[in-house]
């Protein structure tokens, strides 16, 4: 008997943002709008004090602050990697005196940032569902012997359907998110980087249940507001012990914010290609 488990999204319903904190806001322009092609949220944060940036249907928040870097990297989706390649070329002497670089890897382009943080970019295809232009997944370095903890407090604390496998890169646990996105926690034998500060923001359809159990054991770092609470310790559900640093801001579906269209321009338009009524890409694939 078929029992359809593939259907099964789990209570954590999107990523919604990532959030690391930039130092100088014309070269995360020129990073994230121009180089990478995002749209700069027409209408919120568009002050020169922090930016949010449209990638489909996520965002990152990019508050003016000193840089926080993420220990892993960023998955990215693009409707192809050619537009791409082109405008990583044009930034290469805005960004030359900071840490920016970009290569061909095997089936992505690997991208760092000007603070180094690190992102693969891929095309879309069948690996990322319908998903055209999007975040599909973060990836956070973990200790040695830590994957299976991970995988377990999100299986016990926020009902999701996670897995554990072993590739060439080593071990790594999978926390799946509704339709096609994925946390994956990496082990790794050198030393992980201390924890900075930066956040992820994720929708939950079952809040209270999380809400009571991170509560009961004195994890919440944000009491409910606003429809959403914070918490940034990963623990071993059975003993507390503590396994891994990362905030969550943790949404409802009540949340005012919940399922926020975002404004996506095409970036390969110009003044001199210009195609009328292309202005906007479509975050899906047909």
């Amino acid at each position: 008997m078929v029992d359809y488990t593939e259907e099964d999204v789990g209570n954590i319903v999107s990523l919604e943002h990532i959030n690391v904190q930039v130092p100088d806001q014309a070269k995360a322009t020129a990073f994230y709008i121009v180089g990478l092609g995002m749209t700069r949220d027409p209408y919120l944060n568009v002050g020169l004090r922090n930016m949010w940036a449209n990638m489909g249907e996520q965002q990152f928040h990019l508050p003016t602050r000193s840089p926080q870097k993420i220990d892993g990297h960023m998955g990215l989706v693009f409707p192809e990697l050619d537009s791409l390649r082109e405008r990583l070329s044009t930034v290469e002497s805005l960004l030359e005196d900071s840490q920016f670089s970009w290569s061909d890897g095997q089936d992505y382009i690997a991208v760092t940032c000007p603070w180094g943080n690190h992102f693969r970019c891929h095309a879309a295809g069948p690996d990322f569902q319908d998903m055209a232009v999007g975040i599909p997944y973060v990836e956070f370095l973990v200790p040695i012997g830590v994957a299976g903890t991970i995988t377990h407090f999100y299986r016990k604390v926020f009902d999701t359907p996670t897995q554990v496998e072993e590739n060439g890169g080593g071990r790594v646990s999978h926390v799946m998110i509704g339709r096609n996105q994925s946390l994956r926690f990496r082990e790794t034998e050198r030393a992980v980087a201390a924890y900075d500060g930066h956040h992820i923001a994720i929708y939950v359809a079952n809040f209270s249940g999380p809400y009571g159990f991170l509560k009961g054991r004195g994890l919440i770092s944000e009491d409910v507001r606003n429809h959403q609470f914070r918490f940034q310790t990963i623990v071993d559900p059975d003993s507390c012990k503590v396994v891994f640093l990362l905030e969550h801001e943790v949404r409802s579906l009540r949340h005012s914010m919940y399922n926020r269209p975002f404004v996506n321009r095409d970036p390969k338009q110009s003044q001199r290609n210009y195609c009328r009524g292309r202005d906007a890409i479509n975050p899906h694939r047909c």
